[in-house]
């Protein structure tokens, strides 16, 4: 992106693989948020009138208007970001995943629930808890899936029947206006909108919504969080990670050398469960090691079609690749491939193998966010465990065995959210289960079937009576004997199952 200042009217937004002009913006006057907030919430209530069977039917067919579209949005996303057309090509069939089972999960997410009374003594009263969507849910998104992470949340509140008021990052704001575009021709109504800028128009998202949704950096979600609670705002904040893969000495190692290169170059890195850091049994380290380096060999670099990864989103992201790899270097790691910034345009920077790493070098130790695989000889598992779970971070992470008992039981030792098994990254597919993070790489979670629905709603709890027998027996207007007699009733109640299992 050019230097424009988020006050001006436009700003140039250009492929960093090229330097080309990819599109136009135009940027939002923070002052003009709220105003745009006040538009959804009239819309939102017509919205929720129309009910989740409705709304299904509208999800429905916005997914089918991503998929007529999906060439001009997979363009648009590589000129905008450098990517190659391997990477692209991945966003647009998440969404249609997401969209395909919340479109038919809905009624079920927003259907009360009927919950059973404590004690048998209150069985009289019927008890159901109801899902009420939160009125404007403000969604902050990165620009590493510029296309994925600006609706995979974003499906989930519209299903539950908000309205969203998204905010794409301002290295990436072109696919949103696309995005936006695909809602209003499929027949959606105006409860999706978009604010375009930078740091004042997030602060300005945040003051207006009801529910922040937010994917970025650690430091980055504490601020958000921070002013989200000036007005007791609720959030789910998906944030950074570092995370580790296990490969034990019984691995498939070409299975576990191919994952480790996918899971680490994989969008050039950008990736908040990129493999960025690996733990080797010292009795096939070796081997290992020349299984990736054959594999890295093979990669071919660059924007667009017939390449494995494209550039990186522009030069900040590049330095702090380089600023990893040369301290690493400095304190003894040895580059296998890659290593230094090659000659000649665009934000690249080749896939790297280090080496004789260790948790004194910033490559094990602070997110990099690019193309690099730092792999580290270990004795033991308990060592790989002990260093996988030496980190603030805890997003995910990768254990690799031909024993999955085994990986199974050093899975549950790991720090983090989710753990994939002789696989990296699979589980941000598993939209069934949820995806969240541990430490600082974020609180709440996302997706988790109908949990994905829910989390954007409040729940209200309505108690209604069975029968008019038994009402009232703890007023004031009953006799101080009465009341003491039902006290007794209920204690003993109460008391029976916990005597029954303290035995």
């Amino acid at each position: 992106m050019t230097a424009t200042s988020e006050v001006h009217a436009t700003g140039t937004i250009v492929n960093p693989a090229t330097g080309e002009v990819a599109g136009q913006v135009s940027w939002t006057d923070p002052a003009d948020v709220p105003a745009i907030a006040t538009g959804l919430r009239e819309a939102q209530r017509e919205w929720e009138r129309r009910g989740p069977k409705a709304r299904a039917k509208t999800l429905a067919r916005f997914a089918v208007w991503l998929g007529d579209h999906r060439d001009e949005i997979e363009r648009l996303l590589i000129a905008e970001t450098g990517k190659s057309a391997t990477d692209a090509a991945q966003e647009v069939p998440l969404l249609l995943m997401i969209l395909s089972y919340y479109s038919k999960n809905v009624e079920k997410a927003m259907a009360p629930e009927t919950r059973p009374a404590a004690l048998p003594l209150l069985a009289i009263k019927k008890i159901a808890v109801h899902y009420r969507p939160r009125p404007v849910v403000g969604i902050i998104a990165p620009w590493n899936y510029p296309v994925a992470n600006a609706m995979m949340d974003a499906i989930g509140a519209l299903a539950a029947g908000c309205a969203v008021l998204l905010k794409p990052s301002e290295r990436t704001p072109l696919t949103a206006e696309v995005l936006l575009r695909g809602w209003t021709e499929s027949g959606a109504p105006p409860v999706l909108a978009l604010a375009q800028g930078a740091r004042l128009v997030s602060e300005a998202v945040i003051d207006v919504s009801d529910y922040i949704q937010f994917t970025g950096s650690s430091a980055t979600g504490v601020k958000v969080m921070e002013r989200a609670a000036r007005r007791l705002t609720p959030v789910s904040l998906e944030l950074g990670g570092k995370d580790p893969m296990i490969v034990c000495e019984d691995a498939d190692i070409p299975l576990a050398a191919n994952a480790a290169v996918w899971g680490a170059m994989f969008n050039a890195g950008q990736t908040c469960v990129s493999v960025e850091r690996v733990y080797v049994l010292d009795a096939v380290y070796d081997q290992f090691i020349n299984a990736v380096v054959q594999a890295v060999n093979a990669l071919e670099v660059g924007a667009g079609e017939g390449k494995h990864l494209g550039a990186l989103i522009d030069d900040t992201q590049v330095a702090v690749t380089e600023r990893h790899v040369d301290d690493a270097i400095a304190k003894g790691a040895k580059a296998l491939t890659g290593g230094k910034r090659p000659e000649g345009p665009g934000s690249f920077y080749p896939p790297t193998v280090l080496v004789d790493v260790d948790h004194s070098m910033a490559c094990m130790t602070d997110e990099t966010f690019g193309p690099t695989l730092p792999i580290m000889r270990v004795s033991s598992v308990a060592e790989a465990v002990r260093l996988a779970n030496d980190s603030p971070y805890g997003l995910s992470a990768a254990v690799f065995s031909k024993d999955i008992q085994r990986a199974k039981d050093i899975a549950v030792q790991l720090d983090c959210g989710a753990v994939n098994i002789n696989d990296v990254i699979s589980n941000l597919m598993c939209t069934t289960a949820p995806m969240g993070g541990w430490k600082t790489s974020g609180i709440g979670t996302r997706f988790g079937g109908i949990d994905g629905i829910r989390k954007f709603c409040k729940q209200e709890t309505v108690v209604a009576p069975r029968t008019s027998v038994g009402a009232g027996g703890n007023y004031y207007n009953n006799s101080l004997r009465a009341m003491a007699r039902m006290n007794k009733l209920m204690t003993k109640m109460a008391l029976a199952g916990p005597k029954r299992i303290s035995k």
